[in-house]
């Protein structure tokens, strides 16, 4: 993770940000899934509540190198500044930019109830239970290539560490483990 590129969203009154945010995102996704890429992360630097409006991709000079020349920004880049191959500072700290899920969903609730194992008497408080234990973490909402189905990936944040922590990042640019340089 010496490198990096800023991909600086520009919003305007047909693409609101997080739209724009969603769409940018999602080709993201699909140039990582055609690299196979596992060597790739990505951090959101201006992260308060929301994600921000800039989407700060991490790896060596070659796999950046690879996949912006494989201009997978496509329509969209008329909507994005994106800067040129960078060094990371010197000093930095490091987090970890990971997918958090909830263990209480509508999907999970519509299995149980087609196993049987949730009696319908129950569905009331695990209903109430769900929407207590929900996240508030910011999140992307993506659509599938396969189905047009949307989706929610929410994303969590570590505190800030003083090293880095090496690793493989999913093809969305996430890890459970390694590290990136946060500035």
């Amino acid at each position: 993770m010496k490198c990096y590129i800023d991909v600086q969203l520009k919003p305007d009154a047909e693409m609101r940000e997080n739209v724009l945010l969603n769409k940018v995102y999602t080709k993201f996704h699909k140039a990582l899934s055609t690299m196979k890429s596992t060597d790739i992360g990505v951090s959101f630097p201006k992260y308060r509540v929301k994600l921000g409006d800039v989407i700060r991709v991490h790896g060596s000079r070659d796999r950046l190198m690879t996949l912006q020349s494989v201009n997978w920004l496509g329509g969209l880049s008329g909507y994005c500044d994106v800067n040129d191959i960078s060094p990371v500072p010197e000093k930095v700290k490091y987090r970890v930019v990971s997918r958090i899920q909830s263990n209480m969903t509508e999907a999970k609730l519509r299995r149980l109830l087609k196993r049987g194992s949730l009696a319908p008497e129950e569905l009331k408080e695990y209903k109430a239970k769900m929407f207590t234990k929900g996240l508030d973490n910011p999140y992307l909402e993506l659509e599938s290539g396969s189905n047009g189905h949307k989706h929610r990936r929410y994303i969590q944040f570590s505190d800030r560490l003083d090293d880095s922590v090496a690793g493989k990042f999913d093809q969305f640019g996430l890890s459970k483990i390694a590290t990136v340089p946060w500035f």
